[in-house]
């Protein structure tokens, strides 16, 4: 029950419709019996300064970020982990004393389905459609787990290059190049796994995928397609990497583990990790 003692959680981004968010911390939060509420934040890129400026004002106690501000927080930050340093990116800020901290759960997130599969991915190439904030979480997961090499693919040759060199000193140094959208049918026969990190085909974009068929044709059927995108459930990418023959792997682990981990840095608590998966599952008709 909302009271006027209910502490402020929530999620921002643009568009930020499609979240379940919501539903998983909400249900973490009547799980374990706590006076918070975590809300939806439709916050367009130049309105980025004055929300801030307002959840200052309004007392809110933490939020998820997600496309397009991961990056643009930062300089908003009082202090950013090193973690979230090293990847460029932030989604997890929450309320000091002194100011906003942030720091980023998206690569546990990312690395919890791979890590559970028997793979040598020191033999394995990784193609990673897009380079944005979600991006570089992907790139930081596959430098942990040690990749062959790193592939990153985006439509501006201008930004590639300043996601490229934007590595140059991370202490994580990752096997990584960047190519033009117009090389993939080079580059997918060769990769071992597939990453869309933008947000074509999410909801309500729901018919879109960001490989035409005939590219997703080239994919190796041995290959892994991962789309970060959970609403759909499946993706129209991963239906069509499924029908080719390729491994699926939506994004709905990824987040329940950072949604996990950001509830313990607001609550200082363990999160109940399975009452936050079983929402998901049931929100999306995936279980009873």
């Amino acid at each position: 029950m909302i009271t006027g003692a209910t502490k402020l959680l929530g999620v921002i981004g643009h568009p930020v419709e499609h979240s379940l968010s919501p539903i998983m911390h909400n249900a973490a939060i009547a799980h374990l019996g706590v006076n918070y509420v975590y809300l939806p934040f439709p916050i367009e890129a130049n309105g980025l300064a004055t929300a801030i400026a307002g959840f200052e004002a309004i007392g809110l106690q933490g939020f998820n970020i997600t496309i397009p501000h991961k990056q643009a927080i930062m300089p908003m930050l009082t202090e950013v982990s090193e973690a979230a340093l090293a990847v460029g990116a932030v989604n997890t800020v929450w309320r000091t004393e002194t100011g906003w901290n942030g720091c980023n759960t998206d690569v546990a997130g990312f690395l919890a389905p791979l890590t559970s599969m028997p793979r040598d991915w020191s033999q394995t190439i990784v193609l990673v459609l897009g380079n944005g904030g979600a991006a570089r979480a992907v790139v930081a997961g596959c430098s942990q787990l040690g990749f062959a090499a790193i592939w990153v693919v985006g439509r501006n040759q201008t930004k590639l290059q300043a996601f490229q060199q934007s590595w140059l000193a991370s202490p994580l140094q990752p096997k990584l190049t960047v190519h033009p959208w117009g090389a993939l049918p080079d580059l997918l026969p060769q990769a071992g796994l597939v990453v869309n990190t933008t947000p074509i085909g999410m909801y309500p974009h729901t018919d879109a995928s960001p490989l035409s068929p005939a590219l997703i044709a080239k994919m190796p059927t041995a290959a892994i397609a991962y789309d970060l995108i959970y609403t759909p459930n499946p993706s129209q990418f991963l239906r069509q990497a499924a029908a080719q023959g390729s491994t699926p792997i939506d994004g709905l682990e990824m987040l329940v583990q950072q949604g996990a981990a950001a509830l313990e840095i607001w609550l200082k608590q363990p999160a109940p990790v399975e009452v936050m998966r079983r929402s998901l599952r049931r929100q999306l008709g995936l279980d009873p």
